[in-house]
């Protein structure tokens, strides 16, 4: 019975998180941490380890990556805070999603594209818009609420 309890009060609201389901703050954790641990490792490694001159506008992306990416371990500890690296990310791949693949999958050429693989990775935004707080988001960095 103790476990149906503990399933329970993940699903509501909670004073330690601001009134905001225990849930959503450990799926957006989650993704702070995959981002940390995986793209900003790719991230560094592309910026360290690359040969000769790189495109500046690729190089651009490449540090922005590098920047938000390793700002987001701090989001694993303040994730309330740090919920503007989330919307950040949320933003770039949302108008990725719908100025370059989608143009591209209604006109039938976005498979074999160089978009696919970028649109195929970009679509699971879905999971943290999901799980985003966003009557927070509004009150804190809308609104200015604390």
């Amino acid at each position: 019975m103790q476990f149906v309890t503990s399933i329970k009060r993940i699903f509501r609201p909670s004073e330690k998180h601001k009134g905001i389901w225990p849930i959503k703050i450990y799926v957006l954790k989650l993704f702070f941490f995959l981002m940390f641990v995986f793209v900003a490792k790719d991230a560094w490694a592309e910026l360290i380890s690359h040969k000769g001159d790189l495109n500046v506008e690729v190089a651009i992306a490449w540090c922005s990556i590098a920047a938000y990416t390793t700002l987001s371990g701090l989001g694993i500890f303040h994730t309330l805070k740090m919920l503007p690296i989330l919307l950040f990310m949320l933003l770039y791949k949302g108008l990725f999603l719908f100025f370059v693949a989608y143009p591209l999958w209604s006109s039938g050429t976005l498979e074999g594209s160089e978009a696919e693989g970028w649109a195929q990775i970009f679509i699971l935004i879905g999971i943290p818009i999901l799980f985003t707080p966003w009557k927070y988001v509004f009150n804190t960095f809308v609104l200015g609420k604390d």
